[in-house]
């Protein structure tokens, strides 16, 4: 094999852009500078520890709704399934992991407010989810209004169980909890007899399989929750392509499959899909 010779000037240049490359990096949540595909990566953040909606399973592979959709949307933007690195990302630091370009995009029960919206860009919504309560599948529980004097916990510092207190049932015993697992465990024990947050949320806990049939959803509708794909805030580009993909993804029935599949053994009754573009504006 001949091998070619390589000069003082052109290892010169070469070194110059090696320099380049590594002082030039980018902010998009991206492990290289294109924006679609192309052999790169892009960063997505969701939740670790949500069944049904955001979850590392133990061989670190991830399941979800939200998976499934960021998963979609990242088809769509040029982006094959290894190509995804999923950062987990914590609900008080969403806005911090956008901002900094940690992630590109976030997929993670990101609740659209007005709030919010002053410091992310929303795309959606893709789920339109309501505070619920989650108890055991014999309870006579039907209304808020039922848990005076009971027991309902959450987890520490949601505001789920106080809004239920407040507005519902003022005789409500507040119970928390480090997690969502540990008020189930209270649930199925009778030490608590029932527990709010999402309805996703509830049907993604009570899906899994050692509690199927043991628990059922309310059914109420004591909030509406519109969840969206958090983008950086000026990311117009970025914005359009993930409502485009999410209009996709109702229009050809892959968003009804993901709901079916992550939400179904828990009997969730889910919304028809938010019409995308509302509320994010």
């Amino acid at each position: 094999m001949k091998l070619r010779k390589v000069t003082a000037a052109s290892a010169a240049v070469f070194a110059l852009a090696l320099t380049a490359t590594a002082c030039g990096g980018d902010d998009s949540g991206n492990s290289g500078s294109s924006s679609s595909g192309g052999g790169e990566k892009i960063k997505i953040g969701i939740k670790y520890d949500q069944p049904g909606l955001g979850l590392k399973e133990p061989g670190g592979d991830f399941s979800g709704f939200d998976v499934d959709v960021a998963t979609y949307v990242a088809k769509e933007l040029g982006y094959e399934p290894d190509q995804i690195e999923w950062i987990e990302t914590k609900s008080a630091e969403r806005e911090n992991a956008l901002s900094r370009g940690d992630v590109k995009l976030i997929a993670a029960t990101y609740s659209i407010t007005d709030e919010r919206k002053q410091k992310v860009d929303f795309a959606g919504p893709y789920l339109l989810a309501h505070q619920d309560l989650l108890v055991k599948a014999d309870s006579d529980i039907s209304e808020a209004t039922d848990l005076n004097d009971k027991k309902l916990c959450s987890v520490t510092g949601s505001t789920s169980a106080q809004n239920v207190k407040k507005d519902f049932a003022p005789k409500a015993q507040l119970s928390e909890r480090g997690g969502y697992s540990e008020c189930l465990s209270a649930l199925q024990t009778g030490q608590v007899d029932a527990l709010t947050t999402d309805d996703s949320i509830l049907a993604g806990y009570a899906a899994q399989e050692q509690y199927k049939g043991k628990f059922k959803l309310a059914g109420l509708k004591l909030s509406n929750e519109n969840y969206g794909i958090g983008v950086k805030k000026g990311d117009t580009e970025t914005l359009n392509k993930v409502n485009k993909a999410l209009e996709k993804m109702v229009s050809d029935g892959s968003w009804q499959k993901a709901v079916d599949e992550n939400f179904g053994p828990a009997n969730y009754k889910n919304e028809e899909a938010p019409k995308i573009g509302q509320l994010v504006q």
